[in-house]
């Protein structure tokens, strides 16, 4: 007789019998909980304790794992530390004495022995027994020692063995999947024979769809089609009647081939290509984009002897910049007369009289001249120089008639445009001296001495203060002294003779300021500035006030106390400013080679940019009563041009060039600094160096 195979239920029972057997009992008291005692599973912080864990099987010399620790078994990243200012480099605390701040704003404080030095340190490391474990750190500032467990893992690491002790990388291999491919499928039923009859469900579908397509009810994919195109709005497709075959034709531009190198660039030049001392002394004083080129010539006795270029990768660089930022195009040349393309202008015979030639040289001061003026009736010239003297030249004979002697250099001299006063405004360091030179009539020195003798007798509140000279002073032509803040750069007269304006560039919102003689009165018409002010012009006709700053010109009503005009001139640096007498038209230099023409009627923009200089502008100026205009600059020419403004708007200006003096050499990069027309006859003066004395001439 077999023995009976035990069936399922008797199985599951003797499974959960051998459970009862390996785990203990717990029975549950009337309110569900278990009766073990809660002390024995609980913690003093509320964590459950779990026990060592008995084998399943019983089998002996089984190992038993270690126990886990739920929090950081495995993982640190969320780790507290008691650094809370975040991965931040100590060195950036090196020099304070807290490392950050906590999460209330107050400063953490930094660790005991942060703050040792190399002495420090090395002494502690002696009496500590503990320095060869220990290990900085970084992020929190202060040592750890290390333990037996790291130390032992440092040890197997530099003795390349596995860090974790107790792994073992020779663990059988537990073959999860059978190596052995099974080719027999799971069932071998018969396929059912629904899977070849056509679905009823679907022949339903398509007929439904076949009577709405029949009746009309459903467009087909075509029609649909259709009248999508006819919905849409009707476009001329400029490309449909285009040459398909120009889409493929390339035309490429190739880039423009670098300059082949001259007898210049050889290791052996000859000897006319090797500059002089002077030759080369003349090439490094000029900028470095005004050399005719990079490097200087040298003889070398054989090519070995060739030293590496130092420019070699700037031109490199540049030339990767050239072929990247400046596009190529190109273009279809036209076929027309180059003549037609210069405008008509006038023959210089026919625009005479202008300055021609040399004629009278002023000698006398001892340091460069910084400024000039003539006097309305042109029989009277004065200059002021770094030598801090002020000196008065008869025009026509070059005769010095009288001198004044300040303490500093002076910056600006005007003298005034009225023919019925004779005053000399002397801009020196933060004062300006209003002078009576004597050098007039009688009966206008009357009238002078008369209008400032007037003034003195009025209070009139003034933010400038208005001084009375010592008698000495007085003596010697001085009538008001004006004391500023800041130095005063430039001084300009109204044409009545009442008026003038002095500008303090770093005044801020007082760099303009406008007073009146006969109410010794000083006014500030602006509360701010809108930049570094440069120069300044009234308007020869209206209330108007010309204020040129780095870049823009600002023109001013002083009556109505609002902005006209803002001018562009599109350059980097306004050096100097004119306008014309008939009040129309506006003329600047700039310290970028530009000499621009404004006219206010047609634009805001330059009407014409002369580029005839090749340094800096320092003056520009119009003629009072004749149609010329001129302009000085750092290379030493002083050009003379024909600027006739006409007074039908249909007609533009014409500006015509007529003269280009080589007026003073070249000194420290400084060559004419001013110049300035006679108020009657079609002469220039300039000032500057020749032949190592600082002189003015006379153009006529």
């Amino acid at each position: 007789m077999k023995r009976r195979e035990p069936t399922k239920r008797t199985a599951d029972k003797a499974e959960k019998e051998k459970e009862k057997e390996v785990f203990a009992e717990i029975s549950l008291d009337q309110n569900g909980t278990d009766s073990a005692d809660e002390d024995d599973i609980v913690d003093a912080d509320g964590n459950l304790i779990f026990g060592p864990f008995e084998t399943v099987d019983g089998e002996e010399g089984e190992e038993e794992l270690p126990e886990i620790i739920p929090d950081y078994a495995s993982d640190d990243s969320d780790e507290e530390t008691n650094n809370t200012i975040g991965n931040v480099p100590l060195e950036w605390y090196a020099e304070l004495d807290h490392i950050g701040y906590d999460i209330n704003g107050k400063k953490i404080p930094k660790p005991k022995g942060a703050s040792k030095d190399a002495l420090d340190e090395f002494l502690d490391s002696m009496d500590d027994p503990n320095a060869w474990r220990s290990v900085l750190n970084k992020l929190e500032g202060e040592n750890v020692v290390l333990s037996d467990t790291d130390l032992d893992i440092i040890k197997r690491i530099q003795s390349k063995m596995i860090p974790e002790k107790d792994y073992n990388p020779y663990e059988p291999t537990v073959e999860w999947f059978s190596s052995q491919t099974e080719t027999q499928p799971l069932s071998a039923a018969p396929e059912p024979k629904r899977r070849f009859i056509p679905s009823k469900t679907e022949g339903a579908r398509i007929m439904k769809i076949v009577r709405a397509i029949r009746k009309g009810w459903k467009k087909t994919t075509e029609e649909l089609k259709e009248e999508k195109e006819k919905a849409l709005p009707k476009f001329y497709d400029i490309w449909a009647h285009s040459d398909p075959d120009a889409k493929d034709k390339h035309m490429h531009i190739p880039a423009p081939r670098m300059s082949l190198p001259d007898h210049r660039e050889s290791y052996n030049p000859p000897i006319e290509y090797i500059p002089t001392e002077e030759e080369v002394e003349e090439w490094k004083a000029l900028d470095p984009e005004d050399r005719p080129q990079n490097f200087i010539p040298k003889k070398h006795p054989n090519l070995r002897s060739v030293g590496a270029y130092e420019r070699f990768v700037q031109e490199r660089f540049d030339r990767c910049l050239d072929l990247y930022l400046c596009p190529r195009m190109i273009k279809n040349r036209i076929n027309i007369d180059p003549e037609s393309l210069i405008p008509q202008l006038p023959s210089r015979k026919e625009l005479e009289p202008y300055p021609t030639a040399l004629s009278v040289v002023y000698e006398g001061h001892e340091k460069r001249i910084r400024c000039f003026s003539v006097d309305p009736t042109g029989k009277w010239l004065v200059s002021g120089s770094d030598d801090c003297t002020v000196r008065v030249w008869e025009v026509l004979t070059g005769r010095m008639v009288k001198s004044w002697k300040f303490e500093e250099p002076v910056q600006d001299v005007k003298w005034n445009p009225n023919s019925e006063f004779s005053i000399l405004a002397i801009a020196v360091e933060n004062d300006v001296f209003l002078v009576n030179p004597g050098v007039s009539s009688k009966e206008v020195d009357e009238v002078t001495d008369e209008v400032f003798a007037n003034i003195w007798g009025k209070e009139s509140p003034s933010k400038i203060d208005w001084k009375k000279p010592s008698a000495a002073a007085s003596a010697l032509g001085h009538r008001v002294i004006l004391n500023f803040s800041k130095n005063v750069t430039t001084v300009v007269w109204h044409r009545k003779g009442d008026y003038f304006s002095t500008v303090c560039p770093d005044a801020g919102g007082a760099a303009v300021s406008i007073h009146q003689i006969s109410k010794r009165q000083t006014q500030n018409p602006f509360k701010k500035s809108y930049g570094l002010v440069q120069k300044v012009q009234f308007h020869p006709k209206k209330p108007w006030l010309f204020v040129a700053t780095q870049r823009y010109i600002r023109v001013y009503n002083l009556i109505q106390q609002d902005l006209i005009h803002k001018l562009h001139p599109g350059v980097k640096w306004i050096s100097s400013m004119d306008v014309h007498p008939q009040g129309d038209n506006v003329l600047i230099g700039s310290y970028d080679k530009r000499l621009c023409w404004f006219d206010m009627d047609l634009s805001s923009k330059p009407y014409k940019t002369l580029r005839y200089h090749k340094s800096a502008i320092r003056n520009s100026t119009f003629h009072r009563t004749l149609p010329l205009f001129a302009s000085c600059s750092d290379d030493g020419t002083l050009n003379v041009f024909h600027g006739m403004v006409y007074d039908s708007l249909d007609q533009n200006p014409l500006i015509v060039p007529l003269k280009s003096f080589k007026a003073h050499e070249v000194v420290d990069s400084l060559g004419v600094l001013h110049c300035e027309f006679h108020p009657i006859q079609p002469w220039v003066f300039s000032c500057g160096s020749d032949n190592g004395a600082f002189v003015l001439k006379l153009f006529a």
